[in-house]
């Protein structure tokens, strides 16, 4: 059965004429977006094709003149000027089937011309109609023109639904659009517009009219797309939504959208459950029974005189006819033919006949049957139902062959296979469009394959990039991961390279990376960084973790087999571990990492050495054997021992080992603290931690004067003496400030500013960090480094990255004149990035006060007033004379010569003697945004 009627629409029969058509009753603009009455009453007139109805609805709403003189309507807002552009074309579709044109893959419709060319609703470009047989040029023209017409309306309503914010009323626009393509003989697309719309309904929505109407309209197309188990899904969605609307109100209108959503939802029920005992299934009772359980129902929910009644009464009608119940449903179904041929109603009229034709047959009555189902075919026909006819053909072939009547069985039967014939084209059709889509899905997808490892995989070791490295471990930092991060260098790399050759040398990198590969978890990513550099991410790892399994993998890497590779050195990597500290970006952690691969290195290579997870220092044993010599040459510079790139030898540089001083003679020793006395209240309390070094991004390597004469290095040297740690460490936290810190930009670089702002974020990751005077290219530089974290002002020339926090009370700005105006946007926006809410009036200044004393609120609706002037400097005194609010007032320079820089302002507004008033000094808008977001912070606390 199909439900074509919408709420609050009347069907009568189609083919209607403009002079029996309805008149449009007044509505605004509003009505014409679903489930509005409007919407649904042009619905109902398109379904049941009354064109000219719809068309009289469309002209009053749209604004068109009509023929006979009408006034112009309201202008339609973009959404409903979207849905006023698909309801027109839809209308302007019907048109062209019902006048005779064959759209692609239609067959001719009865009483069109004979020779009708054909035409491509959706072709790019400028509509064309073959020329397989002569039309009248007139026609074809005008015909052309209409398709023209609803090219451009699809698009157009296509373009304003996509830019919704909405996706309930996208998905809906988008279940409309299917169905024109439905019309227009377009399956295919039909398809992806319905795949399309499901996928913006398939999360979870919230309980709306609109929710239903879009689940409803989904589940219509997807059942002509003969696509029933998902068009029951959806359907039973926009059940399960509607009832959950009616729960808990007396509002008889969502009752009345419950019992309409469950008439939708029996009327597929019991049509799947019509094919299941057609073919002999036992389980269509169950569809029978669960239909009738629904109409019940629904005629339980709808109000009297409500016209979806009369489909329920049908859809339940049909369920008993399923259950075998023919008794009960013949005289239900009467009265529901007799209310339909009252109102004219032709779907309904159609799918009730079928019913009754279907009872009659079942009960013995074939003769009367014959009649009904007759009727039924005439009307699904001319209704353009194709499923209510082919139901009817069947049972009209099913009755004449129990009559033993082949001679009136014979038509029947040739017009089911004849549609049976189309519908296979049909699905073959599908079939083929859907296999050439896939097959250009998979070629995308190895021509994406192919470009990504062009874009993050190494030619060489085909291992991950740099780039994807990168990638990576910003990602891990972003979810708030703890990940330990490996820098792994080859040693003495280039001899490697002088002995074997590049293609040797080649060979070493791709054998070393399989063995890192080799002895990493599925989990942990190994990547060629640059040259012999290699980088491991290990996820949920930490540093003493990460340390013993690159042992392992150091020990495997040495005591392999070169020789294979006609290697004949010594094969050994140096590896620098940290693991990801709070606060820490992908730099910080890398420059952590790669400064403890150079302690590694001069600690004599071919070894593991860690930062600590806890300290963030040096481990105190690295890992693997230390030569007395280079033992004696570590030590530590504020906790962070490391050198120059320049200064390794395996890239280009001098091995500071090979100096004539010695490698000992290149640091300098840190001054030995005196141990402290033991306090009683360390036992209560625990020993106070060590003061935490603090970790640079380029470490620093003191290089003293080499000697005139490099004097003999003793044989071994001890190594320095370090007094054993007693206590557990423990790390103590920074006091936090009250306030985000401020990072002045002027005088500074971008570069310095993005440093300053990294340190300020590992500092205190739980407030922002506020720049203020920055460049434009500063700012631009805050945001692509920190992207969502980072807010930005161009007025004020400012930037906050990190998290806000919730706004507390309001602040006001009050600007005397433009010459303020950056003055009073640094204000507004560093009390905004404080907490507070904030409401900002420009030029008041001189005898621009009138918004103040007009609209009062702006001086009292407000926790503290910031007042910013220059020339105008006695605005404060007279703003602190309206109110009781707090004022902040903040002198600027921008005044004229003789202000001498601000100071006059500046006087002038601390020789007032006006109460509550507080001033800042000069040009410092800042500071002044800070203390009146903590006056009002406080005060909305209490």
């Amino acid at each position: 059965m199909n439900l074509r009627r919408s709420r609050g629409a009347t069907a009568t029969p189609t083919r209607q004429s403009s002079e029996d058509a309805p008149v449009p009753t007044p509505a605004g603009p509003a009505a014409l977006v679903p489930p509005g009455c409007l919407h649904q009453q042009v619905s109902a007139a398109l379904a049941t094709w009354q064109l000219d109805g719809a068309e009289a609805l469309l002209r009053q709403v749209d604004g068109v003149q009509s023929a006979a003189g009408g006034r112009a309507g309201a202008p339609l807002s973009s959404l409903a000027r979207a849905w006023a552009d698909t309801l027109r074309a839809e209308l302007l579709v019907r048109r062209l089937r019902l006048s005779g044109w064959s759209l692609v893959g239609e067959p001719l419709v009865e009483g069109g011309p004979e020779q009708a060319g054909s035409l491509d609703l959706h072709q790019d470009g400028e509509p064309a109609v073959s020329d397989e047989a002569p039309v009248d040029r007139a026609d074809r023209s005008q015909a052309a023109a209409h398709v023209a017409e609803a090219i451009a309306l699809v698009r157009a309503a296509r373009a304003a639904f996509d830019a919704q914010d909405d996706d309930v009323h996208r998905a809906a626009g988008l279940a409309r659009h299917a169905r024109i393509q439905l019309l227009s003989r377009r399956v295919d697309q039909a398809m992806d517009e319905a795949v399309e719309s499901a996928s913006l309904l398939d999360p979870p929505l919230p309980a709306s009219p609109l929710a239903v109407h879009a689940l409803s309209s989904l589940a219509s197309v997807l059942a002509d797309l003969e696509l029933m188990p998902l068009a029951l899904q959806y359907q039973r969605r926009a059940a399960e939504t509607a009832a959950e609307l009616a729960a808990g109100t007396a509002d008889p209108a969502p009752a009345a959208l419950a019992g309409e959503a469950a008439t939708r939802l029996a009327a597929l029920t019991a049509e799947v459950g019509e094919g299941l005992l057609d073919d002999g299934d036992p389980d269509a009772a169950g569809y029978f029974a669960e239909a009738r359980e629904l109409a019940v129902r629904a005629l339980a929910q709808l109000p009297e005189g409500d016209p979806v009644l009369l489909d329920a009464q049908a859809v339940h009608g049909w369920a008993l006819v399923g259950l075998g119940e023919h008794d009960a449903a013949v005289p239900l179904l009467r009265g529901v033919v007799g209310t339909a041929t009252s109102v004219q109603d032709g779907a309904l009229l159609a799918s009730a006949e079928l019913g009754l034709g279907r009872a009659l047959r079942r009960s013995g009555d074939p003769r009367a049957a014959d009649d009904h189902l007759a009727t039924a075919l005439t009307l699904a026909t001319e209704h353009g139902l194709p499923r209510l006819r082919w139901a009817a053909l069947r049972e009209l072939c099913t009755l004449h062959a129990e009559l033993d009547d082949a001679a009136r069985a014979l038509p029947y039967l040739q017009a089911y296979l004849a549609d049976e014939l189309d519908r296979v084209d049909e699905r073959r059709t599908r079939w083929v469009g859907l296999f050439g889509r896939r097959k250009s899905l998979l070629e995308n997808e190895r021509a994406a394959l192919q470009l990504r490892r062009q874009v993050y995989e190494d030619p060489l070791t085909h291992l991950p990039n740099r780039r994807f490295a990168e990638t990576r471990l910003d990602g891990l930092l972003s979810t708030g991961s703890a990940p330990a991060l490996a820098v792994v260098d080859v040693d003495h790399f280039k001899s490697i390279n002088d002995a074997a050759g590049h293609p040797g040398g080649d060979a070493v990198l791709r054998a070393i990376g399989q063995l890192l590969v080799d002895g990493c978890r599925d989990t942990d990513e190994v990547c060629r960084w640059a040259g012999d550099e290699f980088v491991i991410l290990l996820p949920d790892t930490t540093a003493e973790q990460a340390e013993r399994a690159l042992e392992r993998i150091r020990r495997s890497i040495s005591a392999h087999d070169w020789s294979a590779l006609g290697v004949d050195v010594p094969v050994t990597i140096s590896v620098g571990i940290a693991s990801a500290a709070r606060g820490d970006d992908r730099r910080t952690l890398f420059a952590a990492a790669d400064g403890v691969l150079y302690d590694a290195k001069r600690a004599g290579r071919d070894r593991v050495v860690r930062l600590s997870a806890v300290t963030q220092t040096r481990a105190e044993e690295p890992a693997g054997p230390v030569a007395p010599e280079a033992a004696a040459a570590v030590s530590r510079v504020d906790g962070v021992t490391s050198s120059p790139r320049d200064a390794d030898p395996d890239r280009g540089g001098v091995d500071p080992a090979d100096d004539a001083g010695g490698f000992a003679a290149l640091l300098v020793e840190p001054p030995v603290q005196p141990a402290r006395a033991r306090d009683p209240l360390d036992e209560l309390f625990g020993a106070p931690p060590a003061a935490e070094p603090r970790r640079t991004e380029e470490p620093r390597v003191e290089r003293p004067r080499a000697p005139e004469a490099a004097p003999e290095q003793p044989a071994a040297v001890a190594p320095p003496q370090v007094a054993p740690v007693t206590g557990t460490p423990v790390t103590r936290e920074p006091a936090l400030p009250t306030g985000p810190d401020v990072i002045w930009a002027t005088g500074r670089s971008t570069d310095q500013v993005l440093a300053l702002v990294r340190e300020a974020r590992r500092e205190h990751p739980d407030h922002p960090a506020v720049v203020v005077r920055a460049s434009a290219e500063t700012l631009v530089a805050l945001a692509s480094e920190h992207d969502a974290y980072t807010t930005i002002d161009a007025a004020a020339m400012a930037a906050a990255v990190g998290p806000v926090p919730e706004a507390l009370g309001r602040v006001g700005v009050l600007c005397a004149s433009s010459g303020d105006t950056p003055i009073a946007a640094e204000a507004a926006f560093v009390a905004r990035v404080t907490g507070t809410d904030v409401v900002r009036v420009d030029d008041v200044g001189g005898n621009r006060i009138g918004p103040l004393l007009a609209d009062r609120s702006l001086l009292t609706d407000v926790d503290c007033l910031v007042v910013v002037a220059g020339l105008d400097a006695a605005l404060a005194s007279v703003v602190s004379g309206l109110t009781e609010v707090p004022v902040v007032a903040v002198p600027t320079s921008a005044a004229s010569a003789g202000s001498f820089g601000g100071f006059g302002a500046l006087l002038t507004m601390l020789n007032s003697a006006a109460p509550g008033v507080v001033v800042s000094n000069i040009d410092n808008g800042w500071s002044a945004g800070v203390f009146a977001a903590r006056i009002a912070r406080r005060t909305a606390r209490r």
